[in-house]
């Protein structure tokens, strides 16, 4: 067994000092062999690889919200080896019904974020360091994916992307008037900014949508910042 999950005080708390004990919220101290936890730990890496193959077969957007969410709900309920069993029970599934590719990939980012999103907010991290801190998980789970269909399609993903940015940055620089031609060096960093603000925007959008469902299933995590709570009381 990984030593990671093995404890709960790990690498996160370097980051994240733990918060004083509270028998509400924190689950420090839960047999992971009690059936309850067993049960709900099944049922949620069950959901988490469900919610995967629903969407490789019939894609809709908004559900890649969700890949990362049952990961984070049981840490938040139970604790670290909770949710890392529900980080292998999940791969397990995944590879069973779609192959150990389709496990791998999400392994990452998704695992990892989940779990590591879980681990910040169980010790009340503000998302002002756990935003930063998903987007970069997500986004190297964005190259590592790109890194790993290139070597099993034989072709080159990363030149894919490069033209599609330059043909972006070609109709921008059209509409504008603009006497500028991209270089190569352009178009790589506007490359690797477009995906980092990708990923950034779906780490956002994660906490928002982890904020709204936990809260609601009696596991908050912390409040978002003033303006968008402000934006949601106004919805």
């Amino acid at each position: 067994m990984n030593p990671e999950f093995d404890d709960d005080r790990g690498w996160i708390d370097d980051i994240v000092p733990a918060p004083p004990e509270d028998p509400k919220n924190s689950p420090r101290g839960v047999d992971p062999k009690n059936p309850i936890v067993l049960v709900e730990t099944a049922f949620l890496a069950s959901a988490a690889a469900l919610i995967w193959l629903i969407n490789f077969y019939f894609p809709i957007g908004p559900i890649m919200l969700l890949f990362p969410l049952p990961i984070t709900l049981v840490y938040l309920r139970w604790g670290n080896r909770p949710a890392g069993m529900t980080v292998l029970i999940s791969m397990l599934l995944v590879s069973v019904l779609m192959g150990p590719l389709r496990s791998v990939q999400f392994f990452m980012p998704y695992g990892v974020l989940g779990w590591t999103m879980g681990a910040l907010w169980q010790r009340r991290g503000r998302w002002r360091s756990t935003i930063p801190i998903g987007t970069i998980i997500a986004t190297f789970g964005t190259f590592f994916k790109i890194w790993l269909v290139s070597i099993l399609l034989g072709e080159d993903l990363w030149l894919y992307f490069t033209m599609q940015v330059t043909g972006l940055l070609e109709w921008g620089i059209d509409k504008l008037g603009l006497l500028w031609q991209p270089t190569i060096s352009n178009v790589q960093l506007a490359t690797i900014g477009f995906l980092i603000f990708k990923d950034c925007i779906y780490t956002t959008l994660y906490h928002i949508v982890a904020w709204y469902l936990c809260d609601r299933l009696g596991n908050s995590i912390p409040d978002p910042p003033k303006l968008i709570q402000a934006i949601f009381n106004d919805a």
